[in-house]
C-alpha cells in the first residue's frame, strides 16, 4: 500500500532462549480446574449477581499475575455505559448505572465472584526488550459469557498501582479514557475486530500528565488480554513450563482446532499468524494507524489492543506517523505489516521451547517456526487485495487489480487526496460520471484522477452493475472518528465538562456506512489550524 518495498524483514527468527526438555505434552488442551480455596475479597449483599463472573485466568499458576483490588477513588461518576454491550454480555445496564455499578466501574467496590488481578507480561517497545511489564494501571475483574457464547475478561484502566507499576500512579486521565472509548467502538462498528469499551467514570481525583487533568477509569471488554508480551515473559525467564501451560490455556480459549492438530503449538502460532495477517489489511483497508505496536500491544486473539496513540488518516500518507513517542517512524502507518511480520517473529521465538518438546527436535521447531512466518506476507496480501477489490466494487478477480488499487494509491499520496472520502465517493462515481467531480476536487491535480478514473470503468465493464454501488459503501465507510474531531470531543469534555460532543460523536461513528444527511460536517477533514498532527499515549 505505498510502503517498503519488502513487508517482511524488521528481524528473523533467532534461538536464544533457554530450552529444556519435558515429557508428557497434553493432547487435548482444557481449561484448568478451579484451585480448593479462592481470594477472598470484600463483598456486599448489593452487588451480588450482578456480573456472574466465570474466572479461569486466576486458576493458572500464581506467577501469571499479582492478585490486586482496584484502588477506591473519591468520587466516582458514570460519564457513559454501552447498554447494548452490556446485554449482550448478560448484564443488567440498569444496575451497572446505579451508584453501586459506578461503584464496581470505579474499582471502589469488588463484585460478588470477582478475583481482581494484574497480568504479568513484558514486551519489546519500539524494538527494545523489556523482560517485566504487566498491568501497572489496569485490573482484570474476571471473566463473563456472553450471548454469543464467547468468554470476554471485563478489565478497568487507570484502576490504580499494581506489583507492575514501575514508580507510575496507576491512574488514568480522562481524555485517554474518551478516546479509547470512541476509537474502539468505531472500530467495532467498522466491523474490526477490537476490545470494546463498556463504561467510562469519572473519579473525581486529579492525575498528573504534562498538566494537571481530571482522572477517569475505563471499562474495557476483550475476547482475553492474553499478547505475545505475555508469551515473552515466560521465555525471557526459561520458565518452559510457564510457557506450556500459557500456550495451553490459549489454545483452549481461543483456538480449540488447534487442540486436535498433530502439532497443537504448530498450530496456534499458526493460527495467531492468519488472524493478526488479516486485521492488518483491515486498519490498512481503512487508514488506520495503531501507533505503539509493541509486542506487548499484539493480542494473542487477533482484537486491536489497545488505543494509545492511534488515529485515521485523513490525506493518504504511507510514512504518516501520529505518535508523539515514534520518533524514526516505526509504526508508520505503511509499515504496519512489518511491524506485526517482526512481532509475530517474537511470538514463535518464545514458542521454540515448547515447540521442540512437541517435535523432540530443536532444529526442526526452528524450521516450522520460520515457515509458518512466511505464510503472513501471503495472507496479508490476500486479505488486503480482497478488500481493495470490495472498495473499488469488483467482484470478480482479475489480473492487473492489484495494479489498479496501487496506482490508484500512488496518485492519492502524490495529490493528498484524502483517504476516506476518495473511497466514499468513488460509490457515487460507480454510478455514473456525474459522480467523478466530487472525487476530482480531492486531488490536487484532479487530472490524476481523471487517467486512473478511464482505466478503472473499463474494469467496471466487466462486472455486474446491479447493486454495485450499495456494496462499495459497505466497505467504505463515510464516517471514522476523524482526529481534529476526537481531539475537540475531549476537549469539550476535560475543559467544560460537557459530554454531549462526546456522545454525538459516539453516536456518529457508530454508524459509519449510512448516509446521514445534516451529519455531513463529521466527514470534513481538518482545516490547517485544526490538525492534530500529533497523539500520546495515556500513560
Amino acid at each position: 500500500m505505498g510502503g517498503p518495498g519488502h513487508l517482511y524483514d524488521m528481524g528473523g527468527l533467532e534461538t536464544k532462549l533457554e530450552r529444556k526438555r519435558r515429557a508428557g505434552i497434553q493432547s487435548i488442551m482444557t481449561l484448568p480446574d478451579a484451585p480448593a480455596t479462592a481470594t477472598a475479597a470484600p463483598l456486599t449483599a448489593e452487588n451480588a449477581a450482578l456480573f456472574g463472573f466465570e474466572n479461569t485466568y486466576s486458576r493458572l499458576p500464581e506467577h501469571f499475575y499479582a492478585r490486586v483490588n482496584p484502588t477506591p477513588v473519591a468520587s466516582p461518576r458514570l460519564v457513559k455505559l454501552n447498554v447494548e454491550l452490556a446485554r449482550n454480555l448478560r448484564l443488567d445496564p440498569e444496575a451497572l448505572a446505579s451508584e453501586r455499578g459506578a461503584a464496581i466501574l470505579a474499582g471502589n467496590l469488588v463484585a460478588v465472584g470477582s478475583e481482581p488481578l494484574a497480568m504479568a507480561y513484558a514486551g519489546h517497545q519500539f524494538g527494545h526488550f523489556v523482560p517485566q511489564l504487566g498491568d501497572g494501571r489496569a485490573n482484570l475483574l474476571g471473566e463473563v459469557v456472553g450471548r454469543d457464547g464467547v468468554r470476554y475478561d471485563i478489565q478497568l484502566k487507570g484502576s490504580g498501582r499494581t506489583l507492575f507499576s514501575r514508580g507510575g500512579d496507576g491512574r488514568a486521565a480522562l481524555g485517554p479514557v474518551l478516546r479509547e472509548y470512541i476509537v474502539s467502538e468505531a472500530m467495532a462498528a467498522l466491523g474490526v475486530p477490537t476490545t470494546r469499551a463498556l463504561a467510562a467514570v469519572t473519579t473525581g481525583e486529579r492525575v498528573l500528565r504534562e498538566t494537571v487533568l481530571p482522572g477517569a477509569v475505563f471499562t474495557r471488554v476483550a475476547a482475553s488480554h492474553l499478547r505475545v508480551g505475555t508469551f515473552q515473559y515466560f521465555a525471557a525467564q526459561g520458565d518452559t513450563e510457564g510457557t506450556r501451560k500459557l500456550a495451553d490455556y490459549a489454545i483452549a480459549r481461543h483456538y480449540p482446532q488447534a487442540a486436535l492438530a498433530k502439532q497443537p503449538y504448530l498450530a496456534l502460532l499458526d493460527g495467531v499468524i492468519a488472524r493478526q495477517a488479516r486485521l492488518v489489511a483491515q486498519w490498512m483497508l481503512l487508514g488506520f494507524i495503531h501507533g505503539v505496536m509493541n509486542t506487548d500491544n499484539t493480542s494473542i486473539s487477533g482484537e486491536t489492543i489497545d488505543y494509545g496513540p492511534c488515529a485515521f488518516l485523513e490525506a493518504y500518507d504511507p510514512a504518516k506517523v501520529f505518535s508523539s513517542i515514534d520518533h524514526y517512524g516505526r509504526y508508520a502507518y505503511g509499515n504496519q505489516p512489518t511491524a506485526m511480520h517482526w512481532n509475530l517473529a517474537r511470538l514463535a521465538e518464545a514458542l521454540l521451547p515448547v515447540l521442540e518438546q512437541e517435535m523432540g527436535d530443536g532444529e526442526a521447531a526452528l524450521a516450522a517456526a520460520k515457515e509458518s512466518l512466511t505464510a503472513f506476507g501471503p495472507q496479508f496480501e490476500a486479505a488486503r487485495a480482497a478488500g481493495l477489490r470490495r472498495k473499488l466494487g469488483l467482484v470478480t478477480e482479475r489480473e492487473g487489480d492489484a495494479a489498479l488499487a496501487v496506482d490508484l494509491l500512488k496518485r492519492m499520496a502524490e495529490n493528498r487526496a484524502d483517504f476516506t472520502l476518495t473511497f466514499r465517493r468513488l460509490c457515487v462515481s460507480a454510478e455514473g460520471t456525474e459522480g467523478d467531480e466530487g472525487v476530482r476536487e480531492l486531488f490536487a491535480d484532479p487530472s490524476a484522477y481523471d487517467a486512473w478514473a478511464a482505466a478503472w470503468r473499463h474494469r467496471l465493464e466487466e462486472e455486474p452493475a446491479a447493486s454495485r454501488a450499495a456494496a462499495m459503501r459497505m466497505a467504505n465507510p463515510a464516517f471514522i472518528p476523524r482526529n481534529h474531531m476526537v481531539q475537540a470531543v475531549l476537549d469539550a469534555a476535560i475543559e467544560r465538562q460537557d459530554f454531549q460532543p462526546f456522545e454525538e460523536l459516539l453516536d456518529v461513528v457508530s454508524r459509519p456506512y449510512e448516509d446521514r444527511p445534516g451529519l455531513e460536517r463529521y466527514t470534513t477533514p481538518a482545516r490547517p489550524e485544526e490538525c492534530v498532527s500529533q497523539t500520546f499515549c495515556g500513560t
